[in-house]
C-alpha cells in the first residue's frame, strides 16, 4: 500500500501529521486551562491546590508513559517495513500491559494522595482542596492510560485525525461539566476544586471507550486481536528496554515539575499560583513543538522501517527550524501580553498577575530553543535512542534547571525570581547540547525491525531459545 509518509515532500508529510497532532494537542491541553479557569473563580488557594497536585499527577503518568512510547516506536517503524501482522501484534501487547499497570498506579495513587501532599510542603489551608482534587484524578487513571494507548498506537500508523476528533469531542463536553461539578446545579452538589477533576474522569472515560471500540473494529489502519493478547515475553522485554529509557525520562520531567513545585511553595501561596499560572500558559506555549516532537518520531520511524535515512534526517532538520521559529514569534507575542495572558486565569487579583507574568516574560524570549530540543528528542525517540532523549532532558532538569532555581531563589537576593530566571538559561544551553548530539550521527545505528522475533511470528522459537 502507498505509504505518503515516507515518499514525496518532506514538508507536506511533515505537516500533515503535525499540523492534526498540535490541534489534538491544543485541545487536551484544553482540559487543563479550562480547570484553571473554572478554578480560579474559587480564588487564588484554589489555584494553589490544583497547582501542587498536577505535579504528583503527572509523575505518575509519565512513570507508566514508556511502554506506550515504545508501541508507538516500534509500530511505525514496522508500519514503515509494511509488516501488519508485527503492528497488530504489538498494538495488542501494548494495549494489555498499559492498562494492566494503570489500575496499579491508580491504587498506588488514590491511597497515598494525603501523604503525597503532605510531602510537598502544602499550607494548611489548601490541604483538603488538594487531597480531594488528586484522589478523584488518581481514579480516573485507569480512562487516561487506556487513552493515552489508543492516541499512541494511531500515532505510530500515522492516524492523527481520530484522536484529534474525539478529543474535540471530550473537550467540548469537560467545558460544559466543568462549572456544572464545581459550582453545582440541581440536584448535583457543588464538589468545589475537585469538581474539575470530576468532570475530566467523565469525559477522558469517554474518550478511553471510543478509542477501544475503533481499536478492536480494526477499522483505523490497527488491530486489537484477542489472540495476540497472550503474553509474548521477549515483545514485553523488549518493550520494557526500549520504553524504560522514556519513562525515566518523563518521569525525571515530572519529578523535576514536582521539585520545582517544592522550592515554590516556600515562597507562600500567591508565588504557587503564580507558578501554576506560568506553568499551564508554557505548557499551552509549547504545544506546537510537541506536536513537531511527536510527528518527528512517526515520520523518523516510519522511514527508518522502510530504509530512508536521508529522509530521516531531511525531515528532523525542517522540524527544528520550523520548532525555533514559531516558538520564537509566539515567544514575542507572549511578553508584550504577559500581563494579560495571566489575568484570564485570576482576575482581580494583582498581585498574583504581576507575579505570573513575571515569570512568563522571563521565559518567552527563549521559547524557541525548547522548540530545537524538542524537535530533536523526536528524532531520537522515533529512531529507538530512547536512551538519548533521557539522558538530554535529565540534563536539563537536574544538571541545570533545578540547581540554578535553588541557587538562585535561596543563595542570591533574587528570592522567587531566581526560579524564574532558571528557566531561561536551562534552554539555551539545553538546545546546544542536543544540536551537538544530533550532529555526532549515532542514532543512525538503530535497526529495531532487523529483530523478527518482534512480530509475534517466532513467539514459541523464543521461548525455546531462552530456556536454552
Amino acid at each position: 500500500m502507498h505509504n505518503k509518509l515516507t515518499e514525496g515532500s518532506v514538508l507536506k508529510s511533515l505537516l500533515s501529521l503535525s499540523v492534526p497532532i498540535v490541534m489534538a494537542n491544543l485541545l487536551q491541553t484544553a482540559y487543563q486551562l479550562t480547570d484553571t479557569f473554572w478554578v480560579g473563580r474559587l480564588g487564588t488557594t484554589a489555584v494553589a491546590a490544583v497547582s501542587i497536585s498536577f505535579p504528583i499527577i503527572f509523575l505518575i503518568i509519565s512513570l507508566g508513559g514508556g511502554l506506550p512510547m515504545a508501541g508507538t516506536i516500534l509500530v511505525a517503524q514496522f508500519k514503515g517495513k509494511k509488516n501488519t501482522k508485527a503492528v497488530n501484534h504489538i498494538a495488542s501487547q501494548t494495549m494489555l500491559l498499559v492498562v494492566i499497570i494503570s489500575f496499579i498506579f491508580a491504587a498506588i495513587g488514590y491511597f497515598l494522595s494525603p501523604l503525597l501532599i503532605k510531602l510537598m510542603g502544602a499550607d494548611a489551608s489548601l490541604f483538603s482542596s488538594a487531597i480531594s482534587y488528586m484522589k478523584i484524578s488518581f481514579i480516573g487513571m485507569i480512562f487516561v492510560f487506556t487513552y493515552m494507548v489508543f492516541q499512541s498506537l494511531m500515532r505510530g500508523v500515522g492516524d492523527v485525525k481520530t484522536p484529534m476528533f474525539i478529543v474535540l469531542g471530550t473537550v467540548l463536553l469537560n467545558l460544559f461539566l466543568d462549572p456544572l461539578f464545581i459550582f453545582g446545579y440541581g440536584f448535583i452538589p457543588a464538589f468545589g476544586v475537585a469538581g474539575a477533576a470530576v468532570a475530566t474522569i467523565v469525559t477522558q472515560g469517554l474518550a478511553a471507550i471510543i478509542g477501544i471500540v475503533l481499536l478492536v473494529s480494526g477499522k483505523r489502519r490497527i488491530r486489537l486481536c484477542l489472540h495476540d493478547m497472550k503474553p509474548d515475553f521477549y515483545l514485553i522485554k523488549r518493550m520494557f528496554k526500549l520504553g524504560l529509557p522514556s519513562s525515566i525520562e518523563q518521569s525525571a520531567r515530572a519529578l523535576g515539575m514536582t521539585a520545582m513545585t517544592f522550592l515554590v511553595a516556600k515562597f507562600g501561596n500567591l508565588t504557587l499560583a503564580a507558578y501554576g499560572i506560568g506553568g499551564r500558559i508554557l505548557s499551552f506555549i509549547i504545544i506546537p513543538a510537541l506536536g513537531l516532537s511527536m510527528a518527528t518520531s512517526t515520520l523518523v520511524g516510519q522511514n527508518i522501517g522502510a530504509g530512508k535515512l536521508k529522509r530521516a534526517e531531511s525531515i528532523t532538520k525542517l522540524s527544528a527550524l520550523s520548532g525555533f521559529i514559531i516558538l520564537t514569534i509566539v515567544g514575542i507575542i507572549t511578553f508584550f501580553f504577559a500581563a494579560q495572558i495571566s489575568a484570564i486565569f485570576i482576575p482581580g487579583e494583582t498581585e498574583t498577575i504581576q507575579a505570573s507574568a513575571l515569570f512568563i516574560k522571563l521565559m518567552a524570549l527563549t521559547f524557541g530553543f525548547i522548540g530545537i530540543q524538542m524537535s530533536l528528542n523526536g528524532l531520537f525517540r522515533g529512531s529507538g535512542n530512547t536512551l538519548i532523549s533521557m539522558v538530554l532532558s535529565i540534563v536539563s532538569l537536574w544538571v541545570l534547571r533545578f540547581p540554578l532555581a535553588y541557587l538562585l531563589s535561596f543563595h542570591t537576593l533574587l528570592a522567587e525570581k531566581g526560579i524564574w530566571l532558571a528557566f531561561p538559561i536551562a534552554n539555551l544551553i539545553a538546545a546546544g547540547i542536543a544540536i551537538a548530539w544530533f550532529a555526532k550521527g549515532s542514532w543512525k545505528n538503530k535497526r529495531l525491525t532487523e529483530d523478527k522475533r518482534l512480530s509475534g511470528e517466532t513467539i514459541k522459537e523464543s521461548i525455546i531459545e531462552e530456556g536454552d
